[in-house]
């Protein structure tokens, strides 16, 4: 059963996964964490953009040219920047972490006017 760690605004959430045909995207919104996804992972939208640790960052699959174009668009991209819609979690990737950005909010949500 592969296990992965998010790390959002410092705080460890690790999941333990019983599928391994589920992407970042859809474990997280799975288990409450606070990932957007607005194009239902799709390739179209950057929002659920991720950071994935260093030490597992080159144990992916190479980055498509489409996802490289959409994280073009994200705010605080990072040299270890993916798309949690386009990895899926297998064994291989068992103890995989990855962080949320601080800037990862919805605007929408923002009470402040501007």
């Amino acid at each position: 059963m592969p296990r992965i760690t998010f790390i959002n605004n410092d705080k460890e959430i690790i999941v333990k996964e019983k599928s391994n045909e589920l992407t970042i995207l859809e474990i997280a919104q799975n288990n409450g964490i606070d990932i957007e996804g607005a194009c239902e992972g799709s390739l179209a939208c950057s929002t659920c953009h991720i950071i994935v640790d260093k030490e597992w960052y080159s144990q992916l699959e190479e980055t498509s040219w489409d996802e490289e174009d959409m994280l073009d668009l994200a705010t605080g991209l990072t040299v270890t920047s993916r798309l949690g819609c386009q990895i899926v979690l297998t064994e291989k990737l068992d103890g995989l972490t990855v962080s949320l950005p601080y800037n990862n909010n919805d605007v929408r949500l923002n009470k402040n006017k501007y």
